[in-house]
């Protein structure tokens, strides 16, 4: 048959109304079962805690092709597993209702159809979805309307052939701009500019007229997903732009819309401030299963070095090209069968290039008590959390216990002080509210030396605020590293919004100075790529190391416990963003990084007393993306990375790193490396399901070996042997 003929799929199941392929929407056949019987039909109730899955995940994103550009592959990795996976789209997308690109021909003649090109972007985002769960673009789906408010309705649309995979559609208006300014948004409903803002119905939506949302009305809506799914893992976009140098003004547009704009598109960044309200709602009203957030870079990362390789680029290609309707292939629907607008067009963004964490995580959560006891400490549901052996070097676990804090991002980055007890920091979102300013800041807690819950207890956080005294400009901080010298000077290390690097430090008291600018050296002015790290060498002084778009730029103190200052150029090639720094014998450091576009891991080193640094080595690759934790445990180097499945990996060599290991575990943020009380090496990562998975790592080279379970001792199902 031609491929102009509709290929449909149809199917009736009991009680479950028309399950509809995309061919079905173009015939308006889309179930909409329970409509008639009002909007009850379809309102989220409270899961009970023995129903949920042991992972959930929950995207919220603004338009449908987000999830696609900056979550991936992260998010084909839990479509392709076992867990609940739901994605929440803000807006329509509809844009300026052309389904073309904008610099094809006659592109100005063409009808201005909304609702259709709303339809179209679903349509592509669902083939998308169903390609990376079924391998078949037009896998059918069952269409309804559903409740998360009284007198509120959306669209879902649950994936027949995998009901754990659900889309909900909420179709709000977008800015239609990537900055201007307009009241009708959900940066003007964020901020006040506009009471409420209403929907725009797709053709043939079951949904079937205009809603108006109030701002608390969406907070509540993301609310009730969250309440319904209980997910452990929430993903969304950057909340934290970097914002443009120079402001463009807009004439006419309301105050508190000028001055805002960043490299990132106004929505993405509205919609992720809508979805930290509503997880701040969602753990504020009572006990909730504890949940990690992921935060991605949008459109900025087409500023930044590729992060992913060329596999990996090329299965998101992939997969946008389906979202993009490349081919023309028919799905039925005469509203359009994907976003012309993406088409082609996927390979030549840098947007495809890259996966990104606003947070770039810390491979410093780990670290032994006084007595030898291992902590590990990691944020869930904004709170930091610590679990503990339950003895020296017994490798089992207990927790986790509840440390305090409130929206707190990232890894958690631990340091200890010579008498062995520990100081956390973080970094603190604080919401707007009136007379409240919305703001960002570093915070940081030191142990008390008392045991609670078989946990150690720490005080109060502490807010040391951020570079930035505007809190605007707080919210482009990155997040902290943390170094102390032998003198017991604390230093905290964080990029700030010029891009520079700045710290406070401690002084023989304990008191914290005030914020300072790390001196970039002669010349222009440095900027850096979030991901620093610190370390302190074997003579205690203080090097810092950060990512900029050519190279790696290097700060060292002259004494020990000295300020840092600018150590001359590394001449190291450009990297990835985060680095990780250990100490060599002797005053030397080495330094683990990823090159752009291969992702591979290199290794360099800083000779005691040399001023220079040299490639040392250069791993296998195994893909992958993000920062890499590096340990040097008495004469061995050993390595833990993600890989391109997701799973971390291990390398443990002699002097140098030693091949790569079988086997892995799936894992969010950066693995930690330590020693435990009997001298082995451990690694220890987080898992989707917030439960902590450990290796022992015996050997070297190709006889090295880890064995990985988690932290209630039972073997993950899906290990590998090594």
């Amino acid at each position: 048959m031609s491929g102009r003929i509709a290929r449909r799929r149809l199917l009736r199941t009991a009680g479950c109304g028309l399950i509809a392929g995309a061919g079905a929407a173009g015939a308006l056949q889309w179930s909409a079962p329970g409509a008639q019987q009002g909007a009850g039909r379809g309102h989220f109730g409270a899961r009970p805690a023995n129903d949920a899955p042991s992972e959930a995940f929950v995207h919220i994103m603004a338009h449908a092709d987000d999830s696609l550009y900056f979550m991936n592959p992260e998010l084909e990795q839990c479509l392709r597993g076992t867990a609940p996976v739901v994605t929440v789209c803000m807006t329509g997308g509809e844009s300026d209702g052309r389904n073309a690109l904008s610099t094809g021909p006659g592109y100005a003649g063409l009808p201005e159809r909304r609702p259709d090109f709303a339809r179209a972007r679903i349509n592509g985002l669902r083939e998308a979805t169903a390609y990376m769960v079924t391998g078949d673009w037009l896998s059918p789906w069952h269409v309804e309307p559903l409740t998360l408010l009284p007198g509120f309705r959306v669209e879902s649309q649950t994936l027949a052939a995998a009901p754990r995979v659900r889309l909900i559609l909420m179709e709000l208006v977008e800015a239609r701009a990537l900055r201007a300014p307009r009241r009708d948004s959900l940066r003007g409903l964020w901020l006040g500019a506009t009471r409420d803002l209403p929907t725009l119905v797709p053709t043939a939506s079951p949904v079937g007229r205009v809603f108006r949302y109030t701002r608390e009305q969406v907070i509540d809506s993301l609310a009730a997903v969250l309440e319904r799914y209980r997910p452990t893992v929430v993903r969304t976009l950057d909340p934290n732009p970097t914002r443009l140098a120079r402001q463009p003004h807009y004439a006419g547009a309301p105050p508190v819309l000028q001055g805002i704009a960043t490299y990132d598109h106004q929505d993405h960044t509205a919609s992720a401030h809508f979805a930290q309200a509503a997880l701040a709602r969602y753990w504020g009203r009572g006990p909730a299963r504890l949940t990690a957030v992921d935060s991605y870079l949008g459109y900025e990362v087409a500023l930044l070095p590729n992060s992913l390789d060329d596999a990996a680029t090329a299965r998101k290609t992939a997969v946008l090209d389906v979202y993009g309707w490349v081919g023309g292939r028919n799905c039925g629907d005469p509203a359009g069968c994907g976003d012309r607008k993406v088409g082609a067009r996927s390979k030549d963004t840098r947007w495809t290039n890259n996966l990104r964490h606003r947070a770039p995580g810390t491979q410093h959560w780990v670290r032994p008590l006084p007595g030898g006891r291992l902590a590990a400490f990691a944020v869930l549901g904004g709170q930091a959390h610590c679990w503990t052996e339950t003895g020296a070097g017994s490798g089992v676990w207990s927790g986790p216990v509840p440390l305090g804090g409130s929206l707190l991002e990232g890894q958690v980055q631990a340091l200890r002080h010579a008498d062995g007890t520990l100081r956390l920091f973080s970094v603190r979102t604080v919401l707007p509210a009136p007379g409240v300013p919305h703001r960002r800041e570093v915070v940081t807690t030191a142990q008390t030396g008392r045991v609670s819950a078989g946990a150690p207890a720490f005080g109060p956080w502490l807010s040391l605020g951020a570079p930035e005294r505007d809190p605007s400009g707080s919210l482009e901080m990155g997040y902290p590293v943390a170094a102390t010298g032998r003198d017991g000077r604390v230093f905290v290390f964080v990029r700030d919004r010029s891009g520079g690097v700045s710290f406070r430090s401690t002084d023989g008291s304990g008191e914290w100075g005030a914020w300072r600018p790390l001196p970039p050296g002669p010349g222009r002015p440095v900027v850096v790529q979030d991901g620093l790290d610190a370390a302190v060498d074997g003579t205690g002084r203080v090097h810092v190391v950060a990512a900029g778009p050519r190279t790696v730029h290097h700060w060292r103190s002259g004494e020990p416990g000295g300020t840092p200052r600018a150590a001359g150029p590394t001449l190291l090639p450009a990297a990835t963003g985060p680095l990780s720094l250990a100490a060599l014998p002797g005053g030397g450091m080495r330094l683990a990084l990823r090159e752009p576009v291969t992702s591979r891991v290199v290794v360099a080193d800083l000779r005691p007393g040399g001023t220079g640094w040299r490639v040392t080595a250069q791993c296998a690759p195994i893909g992958g993306y993000g920062r890499v934790a590096l340990a040097r445990e008495g004469t061995a180097t050993v390595l833990a990375a993600r890989d391109a499945a997701g799973l971390v990996r291990l390398s443990a060599g002699s002097g140098r790193p030693g091949p790569w290991l079988g086997g892995g575990v799936p894992h969010r943020g950066t693995a930690a490396l330590t020693r435990d009380a009997r001298g082995r090496t451990v690694a220890v990562v987080l898992g989707m399901d917030g439960r902590l998975g450990s290796a022992r790592i015996g050997g070297t080279g190709s006889g090295a070996a880890a064995d990985w379970v988690t932290h209630d001792g039972r073997a993950p199902d899906d290990v590998l042997t090594s």
